[in-house]
């Protein structure tokens, strides 16, 4: 049942724009810090991660109710499952392989854990990170995505179009869109392209979840291991 106030289209871009809206805030600060306003401590931010990631975690499980597309039901299809896993790894090792200098927007800044005072202050925030990295960001973002915007740029009435429904324009609108939307932006889109075609072969949103998921965990722990924390 759909919340009061909210439309089908809200519940999706809702989380999404809540969690822009504290990158937003990140960047704003740090700005504002570059100006000489005030000092700021290179892992003071580090504490906004996991405020951020409740915040919108939150929000998905108020409108849980309304993600009719998200079937647990088509992990059962184990072979779809497992090529979801492996479309989830590919993803990683690309990202992490390839040179995606040229397509960097900005500097990443990284989250280092070590920076932080105190082993329980770095384990329990790298477990934010963790958590809203694998938990919260694919399912927020395939729902905005995925579901919401590749099916709004065919028609404004989304939620008549099936998932997983191809047209050129929702496909490379959404891939370049996804791409900016991080730091490496080649290997955005490169993502982008992959869960794409993963959300046309299986018509199935969780199954780009979980290779988004996928994706997210391999990433950190292959981050935890190597301290490449640039890609944090």
């Amino acid at each position: 049942m759909l919340q009061r106030g909210f439309s089908p289209a809200s519940c999706r871009y809702l989380p999404f724009v809540v969690f822009m809206g504290f990158i937003g805030l990140d960047e704003c600060i740090r700005f504002l810090a570059g100006q000489g306003l005030f000092k700021l401590e290179a892992t003071t931010l580090y504490y906004l991660y996991p405020l951020k990631a409740l915040t919108v975690g939150g929000i998905l499980f108020l409108f849980r109710k309304n993600y009719s597309e998200l079937s647990i039901k088509d992990l059962a299809n184990i072979p779809q499952t497992l090529a979801a896993c492996g479309v989830g790894l590919l993803v990683f090792v690309l990202w992490i392989m390839m040179d995606w200098t040229l397509g960097i927007g900005g500097t990443p800044q990284g989250f280092n854990p070590l920076n932080l005072p105190g082993r329980n202050t770095q384990i329990v925030l790298t477990a934010f990170r963790i958590a809203g990295a694998v938990l919260v960001v694919p399912l927020m973002e395939e729902l905005f995505w995925r579901s919401f915007l590749i099916r709004y740029i065919i028609d404004k009435n989304f939620d008549t179009i099936r998932i997983g429904t191809f047209t050129w324009a929702s496909f490379l609108i959404t891939v370049v869109l996804f791409g900016l939307e991080h730091n490496y932006i080649l290997a955005g889109i490169m993502a982008g392209i992959f869960y794409n075609l993963l959300l046309y072969k299986s018509r199935s949103l969780i199954q780009c979840v979980t290779a988004h998921a996928v994706t997210n965990l391999a990433l950190a722990v292959y981050v935890i291991l190597t301290g490449k924390w640039q890609f944090w």
